[in-house]
Parts: C-alpha cells; structure tokens; sequence
C-alpha cells in the first residue's frame, strides 16, 4: 500500500520549516479557521479542537491525505494570551508576563483524511521571562514585529533573549510543531520517518 500524501494544515513558514526536518514529502494548505476560543473553553481543550478543526478544514482538497493541524494557546493565571496583532497588544502581553512562568499549549492532530480518523497529542511547555525593562519590550517588539505570534514571544527568532527558562517535553512544540509528538503519530498511521537502510 501506497503512503498518504502528507498535508500540513499552516501557512505558518516556522511549521513548514520545523516539518522539513523530517525528510518527507509534504504539501502546505491554508486551514483559514476562525482561531478564538469558544466561550469557557479551557485552553488545553480549545488548543486540540483547532489543531484537528484545521486538520478538517482541508479534506476536502486533500481527501487521500494525511494531514497534520496544530495550535498553540498561552495562558498565564486563567488569562489567554491569544496573537496580538497590534504593537499596543503585544506590549501589553510581554508587560504581564515579564518575570512570570506562561504555560504555551500546542495542540497537534493527525488526521486521515480516507478514514475520518484523527490523532491528537497535546504538548504543554512552560517558559519563564526574564523580568524586562519596558524599553527592553520596545526594542524586541520593533525589531522582531512578533504580531502573528500567541503570546509576542517569537522563540525561533529574537524572542529567546526574552525566556530565562523552558521546561518542555520537546523543543520544538513552543515554535508550533511538536515534532516528537508527531512522530509517534505518524508511527499509528504506519509512516515511518526513518528509512531502513536499503
């Protein structure tokens, strides 16, 4: 039997680059999912239901594939640090979470998309920030332009110079794709990543 076609549900370029590592073939798709959690959705569960949500929203283009979704929320006290979108945002997420621990959620969900079923993991990264002057924000915030990104804190980027401490299962969930994860998901659906020699 023939493999799957594997899709990644993101536009996200750090995604694309983080799924590249594994050395198999794969396509990108625009999920185009609404990302707001539901009213009293809890964070975790809010963070698994988008990642399989846009894991579904390409079937239809895709209806042979195997296709990977994923989602990161970041909360910190109950409070959910969504994208920020706007320089006053982002400034006001690293203002809070300065000198405080932030629990980044990644949700990651493998679904065939022949038999309707999904696979889903959830990764839980806890990250410290340094205790940042507002003029140390500012100078991150010009430079980096960290928008589009739960919480303002770009890890991949210039964004490490604001964590004193990451505590995580696996390096690569706070950047969008936990690439542990998603290999013993992929072993489910009988992909291997890693070639037996020939």
């Amino acid at each position: 039997m023939t493999t799957p076609p594997l899709i990644l549900a993101s536009t996200s370029p750090f995604r694309r680059q983080l799924l590249a590592r594994l050395g198999l073939p794969f396509e990108t798709a625009n999920p185009a999912v609404d990302e707001a959690l539901l009213p009293g959705e809890a964070p975790t569960a809010g963070a698994l239901r988008l990642s399989e949500a846009k894991a579904r929203a390409v079937v239809s283009r895709h209806p042979d594939a195997l296709i990977i979704g994923s989602d990161q929320v970041a909360c910190l006290d109950g409070h959910v640090f969504g994208k920020p979108g706007t320089y006053e945002n982002a400034m006001r997420q690293l203002q809070t979470m300065r000198g405080r621990s932030v629990n980044f959620f990644t949700g990651l969900c493998l679904l065939n998309a022949r038999s309707g079923k999904a696979h889903r993991r959830g990764v839980p990264t806890l990250v410290t920030f340094r205790d940042l002057t507002d003029d140390e924000i500012a100078g991150y915030l010009r430079q980096e332009q960290p928008y589009n990104c739960a919480g303002s804190a770009k890890s991949e980027g210039l964004g490490i110079a604001l964590i004193a401490r990451i505590d995580g299962e696996d390096p690569n969930a706070l950047i969008g794709l936990p690439l542990i994860a998603l290999c013993d998901l992929l072993r489910l659906e009988k992909v291997s990543v890693i070639r037996p020699s020939p």
